[in-house]
Parts: C-alpha cells; structure tokens; sequence
C-alpha cells in the first residue's frame, strides 16, 4: 500500500476512535433553566417541558428562545403559577457550545378558592365513593392541574370498579382568575344505575364436577358489580392448581337489563408434575429434595403427592391425600403418612408417623389446623440403649401471615401457635403436653433500612421428661435459631455430656439490614437464646454480620456469626441459607 494511503487510514482510524469522545461535548444541552427559589419540583417540570436542544448557534438560540420560553410558562402554570416573569440569555463560553439560560421567578401560585365535588345517582351511591377518592387539591391548596386530572380519573374509576358503567359527568369545570390568583373546582358526577354480576357459567371441557367449581364463588348471583369479586374469581381458580389458563368473561356491554352474566374458560393443567432440586444449608449441609403431585385425580379435585429430602443428617420420605372443601382455595382434609431419620449431635432417631388434618381459615384470617397423628419413634441418645416410643398426638395449631410480597416482603409479620398432646390412657407411652409459640416481624424504613425481630418460645408439660421422645424436646442453635452455634447444640447434657433436649425453649433475634444496591443488603443481627430444663438456666447470645440477595430463586443469605459463649460451644461460624424473611 502507498505511503499516502497508509497516512489516510490511520488518520481516519484516528478519527473514528476520538469522535466518540467528542461527540458528547460537541451534542451537549444547550439549555439551562434555574428558578428562583427553593422550587425543586417546579424546576424539574420546567426542565423536562422544554427539553434538550442540542447543535445549535448561538443565534440559532435567540431564534428559538420565545418558544423555550412559553415551553417553560406552560410548565409552570401545570403546577399553580400562572404568572411567572421568565427571562432569558444566550452565552458562548469559550471552546464550548452556546448556552441559552431560562431563569423563572414562579411569582404568586394560584390556590383552590372551592372545591365542589358531587356525586349523584341511587341510594348509597355517595358513600360509596366518599372515601376513597384523593382529599388533593383541597380548598387553599395551590393549584396543580396533575392532581386536578388524577381527582377527575378517580371518579370515573371508582365508578368502573363498583359497576356504575353509564356514569357521566354533568359539570366538569376548572375556573381559574389568575388576577385574583384563586381556581374554582366543580366536578358533578351522575353515576347511573349500578349493574350486578348474574349467574356464573363455567364452559364445558374442563373435566370437574360443577359442584367444586362452585364452591370457588365468592358472591351470589345478582350481587352490586365489584371488579374485586371478579378478579377474586379468578385469582383463586388460578391459584387451584387445577388449571394452567383461566379467562373470567364480566363485560358490561353483554348486560341485559343490568345483569352482568360471568362466563369462566378454563383449560386443565397437566395432571402430574415431577421436581427436583439440590440445595444446601450449613445445618445439614447438601440435600437433594424430589417431589411427586398428582393435581387432580378426578372430577372432585382430591390431589396426592409424594416427597422426600435427603441430606447427610436427615432422610425422610412423605405421602400424602388431599380433599377439597369449602371453601377450596382455604379449606382442606389431608391424610399423611411418612418415615424420617435423623442423625444430628448425639442423636440418632428413626420415625413413622400417620394422620390426618383439617386445613380451615376462620373470617379473621387466622389459619386453624386439626390435627390427630399416631408416631412410633425409636431412638438412642448418646450410648444409652435405643428406646421406642408410640404416641396418639391431637393437636390444634393457629397461624397468621401478613406480608406485602410473598417473596420478599418490605413488612409484615408471622404468628404461628403449636399445641399437641398424649395421654396413657389414649395409645400412647407417655402424658405429654407440647406448646410451641413463634413470632416474626419485618418493618422497612425509608425504603433502604429493614428491621427484622424473631421470638421463638416452646415448653414440655409431663409428668416423666425421660419418656418424651427426642422428636418433641427442644434444641436450639443452628441457620434459623442461634447463630454461631452448631446446628441444634445448645441443649441440656446428661452425665456422659451427651446433647439430650430440654423441656423448655427461648430463642429471640434482632437484625438490621442495609440495601446499598437493588436486591443487595447487607446485615448485622445478634441472637439469644437456649434449650433447657429451667427457665432460669443461661442463655447463649451470638452476633454477626452477613449479606443478603434476593435472588431469582429467592432470597439468599449468607452470616458470618460468633457465639460469644464457649462453654456452650460459640465460636466462629459460617451460616447460609434460603427463603422468605417471614
């Protein structure tokens, strides 16, 4: 290649790399606009109205300076300032583009004199929007014509949402003197007729009984539209796990007479499902867990499934038979049967269990459970000779949660409250009384600042603790317990210092959390708490720092912790594990 066409390419090479350095400089804005005043919002909406103008002249600037101008007059009146004094000024720093600069002193606002907002139509019409819509702009407010629009939205949403479809409005009026710097609101509203929801008709192929389906509607026919009944409808067949694809049909314009009829799609899901998965814990390490489930095994809806974990400290395999009842989105009968085995400290225990429960959801929203199960648990602690236990376990358990995401809520909290019991008398080794109390709480402060509180308490009532099998004595420590202690180590010792589980339990924790990135936190907490025969033993405390990550499989969290009493085993400890907060 010649000499000259060598020097051709690499200056345009040269070119082709520093353009893009330049170029940002060279396309820069050319328009500042300041407001005089602490008006950060009133600024903003100024910027974003005129925009960005970028290669222009200097004189290209003054030509375009009148419509920068009543750009920004018209952003300024949007939010109550109707007579600004906008000036402006074109400037050419040196080796810079040319700089047009707005400067805006907002002036007096214009404020709501009246607010006139009526809602007409039949009986209870009124109430039925009076508390719900927006109390801004209220009457001395400065005018700001967004939130003047969002009142106006609201009105006819709500009238969307209850069912009064062929609302109007009869007067819809923004008055504004900007002599006097006062606005005048006059929104009159005629609601119409309300419709109601009619008769709910499920479309044939989904291969149920109409009787189950049934039992998922939440209103009776010819109840006042509500879109939330609607939507409720179908998120609770949805959430069946009986269909892969539901179409819930509530269209006004097929009204007759003001009755809507519900017509319901539904498409089956694929009976049965496998999974499977690895995961793994610092309390029992790498575990493999499968699950087979059959979602419906005839027109009734009754499911069944299998499961089972595997881990070097815990095997079990489960079964289960599940029937629908009323409601079946909350109510359920189950039966199960299953075996486990573990082998945790001086531990080693093999047990059967089989029972039945009944899943109801009381109208506060508490979970009840009735359970009765029969268990036959044999066991060695230590290396004392292995013993059998057979118990008839009743129990009743009341449990609550309230989060604002299922998966990684900001707040809410979890109460849960365990009772079973066996007496002699009643197929069973040993009189037992077992109480179980767990609390959780989850509060996040501007946005960034979490606080997390857990309080875990649990007591044996017997009248011989050495009958109680290990499966019902209490021990603490561990991921989710005391961290910077061993999984389930912090227990009363027999004479040989074998770990033996203790009559009673107090577990409590507290725990900040930091979000310096999105879905990034980091952690410090300290733990206390014990399992022991006294309420008045000891207790080991533990702290740590950790980090957290709300991964797309769930939320990780992963501790570095110490147990600050050594007698009890504390030290250094690394801690991992996985789900929900709460």
């Amino acid at each position: 290649m010649p000499l000259s066409k060598h020097l051709h390419f690499l200056v345009a090479t040269a070119c082709f790399l520093v353009l893009p350095w330049f170029a940002p400089v060279v396309l820069a804005d050319q328009i500042r606009v300041k407001v005089e005043g602490d008006f950060s919002e009133l600024e903003e909406n100024a910027r974003l109205r005129v925009g960005e103008v970028e290669g222009r002249t200097a004189d290209g600037l003054r030509r375009y300076a009148s419509t920068a101008v009543d750009q920004a007059r018209q952003a300024v009146r949007a939010l109550g300032y109707y007579r600004p004094d906008i000036r402006w000024e074109v400037s050419e720093p040196e080796g810079e583009p040319a700089q047009l600069t707005l400067t805006i002193e907002p002036g007096t606002p214009v404020r709501i004199r009246t607010r006139d907002v009526v809602i007409e139509g039949p009986e209870g019409a009124s109430a039925d929007f009076r508390d719900v819509l927006p109390v801004s702009p209220a009457e001395g407010d400065i005018l700001h014509h967004g939130r003047y629009d969002a009142l106006r939205n609201a009105i006819m949403a709500r009238a969307s949402r209850l069912g009064y479809f062929d609302g109007e409005f009869i007067t819809r009026r923004l008055e504004v003197d900007p002599s006097k710097q006062v606005a005048d609101i006059t929104l009159h509203y005629q609601t119409g007729p309300r419709y109601y929801l009619g008769e709910v008709n499920f479309r044939e192929g989904h291969g149920f009984d109409d009787e189950l389906l049934e039992r998922f509607i939440q209103f009776d026919p010819h109840s006042p539209y509500h879109a939330d009944k609607v939507a409720r409808l179908s998120r609770d067949l949805s959430n069946s796990g009986y269909f892969s694809g539901v179409d819930v049909d509530a269209s006004p314009t097929s009204a007759k007479d003001g009755v809507i009829p519900v017509n319901v799609n539904l498409t089956p899901r694929p009976p049965r499902s496998i999974s499977a998965g690895v995961g793994f814990s610092t309390d029992v390490g790498p575990r493999f867990r499968g699950n087979w489930r059959e979602h419906y095994i005839n027109p009734q809806g009754h499911k069944r499934g299998a499961e089972t974990e595997l881990s070097q400290l815990r095997q079990n395999v489960a079964g289960w038979y599940e029937i629908p009842l009323d409601p079946p989105m909350t109510d359920s009968w189950r039966a199960t049967a299953g075996y486990q085995r573990e082998q945790i400290e001086d531990v080693d225990s093999q047990r059967l269990t089989l029972g039945q429960q009944w899943n109801h959801q009381l109208d506060s929203g508490w979970m009840q459970v009735l359970s009765l199960k029969w268990e036959e648990e044999r066991f060695r602690i230590g290396d004392d000779d292995r013993e059998t236990s057979s118990l008839l376990l009743p129990g009743v358990s009341y449990s609550k949660l309230q989060a604002d995401s299922p998966i990684d809520p900001s707040r809410g909290f979890r109460v849960q409250v365990d009772v079973v019991g066996a007496h002699r008398a009643v197929l069973s080794d040993a009189d037992i009384l077992h109480v179980n109390f767990l609390t959780k709480g989850l509060y996040t402060l501007a946005d960034n600042h979490r606080f997390l509180a857990r309080f875990d308490v649990g007591a044996i009532a017997t009248n011989d603790f050495e009958d109680v099998p290990p499966s019902l004595r209490f021990f603490a420590g561990g991921d989710q317990s005391v961290r910077g202690y061993g999984y389930e180590t912090l227990s009363p010792e027999d004479e040989d210092g074998d770990a033996v589980g203790g009559r009673y339990m107090l577990v409590g924790s507290v725990e900040y959390q930091y979000e310096f990135i999105e879905d990034w936190r980091v952690a410090t907490f300290i733990d206390r708490g014990n399992a022991m025969n006294n309420l008045t033993d000891e207790q080991a405390t533990g702290v740590g720092m950790g980090v957290r990550w709300v991964s797309p499989l769930g939320p990780l969290r992963l501790d570095l912790a110490r147990g600050l009493d050594e007698e009890f085993g504390g030290g250094w400890r690394i801690h991992f594990s996985m789900g929900p907060e709460l």
